[in-house]
């Protein structure tokens, strides 16, 4: 057997090993991930963004999933929304003021397993404001990648209510309602790699 042979069984070897080695830490692959979040528009549509800057830390056991850890940081300033004039109004202090509040962080509490799904509860802070939230979702993996790298997926979504953050602007209508909603729909899509 050549000696490139030999090498290329051995490194699968230990990658397979790495993948029930126990817990391991990942790091977040923000190429191969999204956090988006929708709110209602004059009450009829939704308008969808997303951010595009974004770091955060992994801790996951397959053996234990009830163990799992995470922690994320967003920085605000990197909304898109598709539309640059709306994306300015955000960032302002009628709306995220992200001068001067340029981080939406996130700390893992406890996770469990409920109707098939994961809950994840954890300290999530927007506005200089931290509270409780739950999202549900599910876990993948983990895989080896094409590269030799091990990777889990988190995919999980929840609802806040932007008036319990102090972001309160809105718009009455000439023919009554508002301009946009109080709830905004969270959605991570995660792909994360151990360093």
């Amino acid at each position: 057997m050549q000696k490139k042979q030999v090498m290329t069984i051995v490194a699968g070897a230990l990658a397979l090993a790495g993948l029930a080695a126990g817990a391991a830490d990942y790091q977040v692959d923000a190429v191969h991930s999204t956090v988006g979040f929708a709110i209602r528009h004059l009450g009829i549509s939704e308008v969808r963004g997303s951010f595009t800057n974004f770091t955060g830390k992994i801790s996951f056991d397959p053996a234990k999933p009830e163990e799992f850890k995470a922690s994320g940081t967003v920085a605000v300033g990197s909304i898109n929304t598709g539309n640059d004039k709306r994306d300015g109004h955000l960032l302002s202090p009628e709306f995220f003021d992200a001068a001067k509040l340029p981080d939406i962080k996130f700390e893992t509490t406890g996770i469990k397993k409920d109707d098939g799904e994961w809950v994840v509860t954890g300290k999530f802070t927007l506005h200089g404001v931290t509270k409780d939230i739950k999202l549900r979702g599910e876990l993948s993996g983990p895989v080896q990648d094409p590269w030799g790298k091990t990777r889990i997926g988190l995919s999980a979504a929840t609802k806040i209510n932007r008036l319990d953050y102090g972001i309160t602007w809105n718009k009455t209508l000439d023919k009554g309602g508002v301009m946009i909603g109080e709830d905004v729909k969270i959605t991570l899509n995660i792909e994360a790699v151990q360093p």
